[in-house]
């Protein structure tokens, strides 16, 4: 008789178990179904970033193959959404010229941005002695001569969503700004600050998520 009460208790915390474990799985589709189809609703937009302005303090070719350079860019990011924030989590931002890199990364450190919310930053990008090819070199000395340089303003880092409560996991983000700037140009429109030139650029960029 208790061997058929053993058995039966046995056999009901099975069920139990069983139970409980199709529920947990019914909630988490549910859950997930939800998250799904507001996300749908909601069509989140990637970020808007654009070029404001850009310092020279120093762009350099001390041999065809060796650049220095010290430049401040101001880059503004809009979130478009306005049911939705955004976390950007550390970003890299960097310049590049002919496709080569000619400073090292500087950071900008993580921020939420709310719905509809513009953040400004004004991070410093600089080399030294930076070695590149040196028709890069050749180049760059060139377009300084010719009166404008064409630098590349990326960024690159990771950016996550937060709808409600709900925060999503990491994206990659990829921002790509150009910089015209009519350098070494008798007619430019640069502003003279302190040591530097300041150029007044308002350039839309590119970014990809």
């Amino acid at each position: 008789m208790s061997e058929k009460k053993c058995d039966h208790h046995e056999s009901s915390r099975r069920e139990r178990a069983r139970r409980c474990a199709a529920g947990l799985l019914i909630f988490i589709f549910v859950f997930l179904l939800i998250i799904l189809i507001t996300w749908s609703i909601l069509q989140p937009k990637k970020p808007r970033f654009t070029l404001q302005d850009a310092t020279i303090f120093n762009l350099n070719i001390s041999a065809p193959n060796v650049i220095s350079s010290t430049v401040q860019v101001t880059v503004n990011s809009r979130n478009p959404n306005s049911k939705i924030g955004i976390y950007y989590d550390k970003m890299d931002v960097y310049a590049t010229y002919h496709n080569q890199q000619i400073t090292y990364y500087s950071v900008i450190p993580p921020v939420y941005q709310g719905h509809k919310d513009v953040n400004v930053w004004s991070p410093f990008i600089y080399g030294n002695n930076v070695p590149v090819a040196p028709y890069n070199g050749i180049a760059l000395s060139q377009d300084k001569s010719d009166g404008a340089i064409n630098l590349i303003i990326r960024i690159n880092g990771r950016v996550r969503w937060k709808v409600g409560s709900f925060i999503s996991g990491r994206y990659h983000l990829h921002v790509t700004c150009s910089a015209y700037i009519p350098i070494g140009n008798s007619r430019n429109t640069g502003i003279v600050v302190g040591n530097a030139v300041k150029y007044q650029l308002s350039q839309s960029c590119s970014v990809n998520v």
